[in-house]
């Protein structure tokens, strides 16, 4: 098998039998196969099906009941299951034209890349398949945005927002991959140095059905930009400055309802630590929770360290501001920015570590989590 063509799919029944057909004439002398991988609720399987019973290539189905990753996860779960290490990715809505595989292909099997993106920001590219020009704007800065977060591992590549690649599976780390959203070119090129070539491609209509663009997937692209960057380290900081933000607001709601302060500022520290548990669980550690000890347990250990944290840092406070005579503000400010740290390091290496701890010594584990979490995949 020379290429394996993986096309991520969710309620796209009406763009499946032209997609074949399409692809089928596009691939004409390559021996290809097409690999579906489907998290559809429509009948998008049965379509599959009736078209892999009459296509002249192998036509392969992963239906997945109970998806992980959303759409980068299903496209890691097609590249496991390919037949060929050359793998091209492309959506199933035919926005990204089967007619421009063989120049995707042509250019990678010179041998000099690991990776062929094609482009709409590049040569004769062109994005007119999206839907306006709100779509156009918010494309074209998520685009300088995402480069300007990584401008060396970026720095050959104009579209890396596209889902249409063709890509050497043997140069990737696939177990290395933690796909959450849509965007797994992304993910793949901020994990690991590739050489890339681009090709322009007019990024078409959409040819049958609804797009899937929405808010919440903004907003996850955001969530997987920011981990991708900085580490989970970035993402337990922004939970913890919308903790701050909650517990002032709870506070000033509950005085002005006529509540003591000091009572005011025990609840929203109290529902503060607890909302923040939920958050860390679902953004920050949830590729953790598989192996560390249960739910309950996890609660008790951060709800348990937080409290303690606070009681500590309040007498730390006056310590600064009454023996070295600074300001409360920055005192305060200190003991916040190394409480910060000082939590992080306790949910990855306490709360969340795993059941069945290695052999390796305690400070050989504790400088490799601390690497793991804070700084990786992201520039230094």
């Amino acid at each position: 098998m020379q290429l394996s063509i993986i096309v991520p799919t969710f309620n796209e029944e009406p763009n499946v039998a032209a997609l074949v057909q399409r692809v089928a004439i596009a691939v004409q002398g390559v021996e290809a196969e097409i690999i579906f991988v489907d998290d559809s609720t429509d009948a998008t399987p049965d379509a599959v099906r009736a078209a892999a019973a009459s296509a002249p290539l192998p036509v392969r189905l992963i239906h997945r009941d109970a998806p992980t990753g959303g759409l980068g996860g299903a496209v890691v779960e097609g590249m496991r299951a390919a037949a060929s290490d050359t793998c091209l990715v492309m959506d199933g809505d035919l926005q990204h034209p089967p007619e421009d595989i063989p120049t995707l292909f042509a250019r990678f099997v010179r041998g000099d890349v690991d990776m062929v993106v094609a482009s709409r920001y590049v040569g004769e590219g062109s994005a007119q398949g999206l839907a306006d020009r709100t779509r156009v704007l918010i494309s074209r800065v998520s685009n300088a945005l995402t480069r300007a977060m990584f401008p060396i591992r970026l720095r050959e590549v104009t579209d890396p927002m596209t889902g249409f690649f063709v890509i050497d599976r043997a140069a990737m780390d696939l177990a290395g991959l933690k796909p959450r959203g849509f965007k797994i070119l992304l993910e793949i090129l901020a994990r690991r140095n590739l050489r890339v070539a681009e090709v322009p491609f007019r990024f078409a209509d959409r040819f049958a059905g609804q797009s899937k663009a929405s808010v919440r997937q903004g907003l996850r692209f955001l969530v997987q930009l920011t981990a991708l960057r900085f580490g989970k380290m970035s993402l337990f900081a922004i939970i913890g400055g919308f903790g701050a933000v909650a517990n002032l607001a709870i506070m000033w709601a509950l005085i002005a309802l006529g509540m003591h302060y000091i009572p005011a500022a025990i609840i929203g520290a109290e529902v503060t630590i607890i909302g923040n548990f939920v958050l860390q669980e679902r953004f920050v550690f949830q590729d953790m929770r598989s192996d560390a000890s249960g739910l309950w347990t996890r609660f008790a250990k951060s709800f348990g360290f937080n409290n303690v944290e606070a009681l500590v840092r309040i007498p730390v406070i006056a310590l600064l501001v009454n023996t070295w005579h600074l300001s409360s503000v920055i005192a305060a400010a200190i003991t916040l920015a190394v409480a910060f740290v000082v939590r992080f390091m306790f949910h990855s290496l306490v709360v969340y570590a795993p059941r069945k701890a290695g052999k390796k010594s305690v400070m050989r584990d504790v400088v490799d989590e601390i690497d793991a979490q804070a700084a990786s995949p992201g520039e230094l």
